[in-house]
């Protein structure tokens, strides 16, 4: 059993955080990581790095053998899904379903916790994946992906830093509740860290639309189940990330 770790930044934390957003093949110490819970959620942006680099690097490989534009835009999608598991867009579908469909908290979130999708999750993640797809075809024929993907993946997970820190669990359990809420100080180097990295690679303006987004999201979340569940955040990722790509896209055309 280990000691509680209070420090504001540990080892484990980077590879804590890429072992629960993505699917990568990370080795950890999955007690010292639990020990650390919420603590770590200062890295969720890194891994926002991390994903795009390795987006990038593939398109880079993928424009080099001629692939076109759209299928290119479509491949890194399915990069997306994959190296995430999907994660974000199951949360998605969940809280389109249950914010959506149901009449009380109550409701609303046994609804997000089933396993079946409904339509309003069929449509969410549909538009989803058409919004960034069309972003995407923009971004790659402009030559802006290495610091679009890079921009967009930060800003769209600590957007899930803020409401967590933000906002109380709105279940008793869950991946949310299991995983904790993350102390002020967490919150706020995550942020700082977001926000370095969209000004280096000089999209300023995603930071403030990716913002205005997470926060109607949370006052949607808080209005309709009085707090944040696992699914609202991954919703908050595919929402913010959206917007941050159409705020790019904005910018590069």
């Amino acid at each position: 059993m280990y000691k509680h770790d209070n420090s504001l930044i540990a080892a484990i934390d980077l590879p804590a955080a890429l072992g629960l957003l993505t699917r990568l093949p990370v080795t950890i110490d999955s007690n010292r990581a639990m020990d650390r819970g919420a603590a770590s959620a200062w890295a969720y942006p890194l891994v926002g790095v991390v994903l795009g680099v390795i987006l990038a690097a593939t398109t880079s490989v993928m424009i080099w053998l001629g692939v076109p534009s759209g299928i290119v835009a479509g491949l890194v999608l399915a990069g997306t899904v994959i190296l995430t598991g999907a994660m974000h867009e199951d949360g998605l579908a969940d809280s389109a379903d249950g914010l959506w469909g149901g009449w009380d908290k109550a409701r609303r979130l046994e609804i997000m916790k089933d396993s079946h999708i409904g339509v309003y999750g069929v449509c969410a993640v549909g538009l989803s994946l058409l919004l960034r797809w069309l972003a995407l075809v923009v971004i790659v024929s402009m030559g802006a992906y290495w610091v679009a993907f890079i921009a967009a993946g930060v800003v769209s997970r600590v957007a899930m830093v803020v409401l967590m820190g933000m906002l109380p669990n709105a279940r008793d359990g869950g991946l949310s509740r299991s995983v904790g809420r993350p102390p002020t100080g967490t919150v706020w180097l995550a942020v700082v860290i977001a926000i370095g990295f969209a000004l280096l690679c000089g999209y300023p303006w995603a930071i403030m639309t990716a913002a205005i987004a997470a926060l109607c999201c949370g006052a949607i979340a808080h209005a309709k189940i009085g707090g944040q569940t696992g699914d609202i955040l991954g919703a908050t990722q595919q929402v913010t990330e959206i917007v941050a790509l159409i705020t790019i896209v904005v910018s590069v055309t």
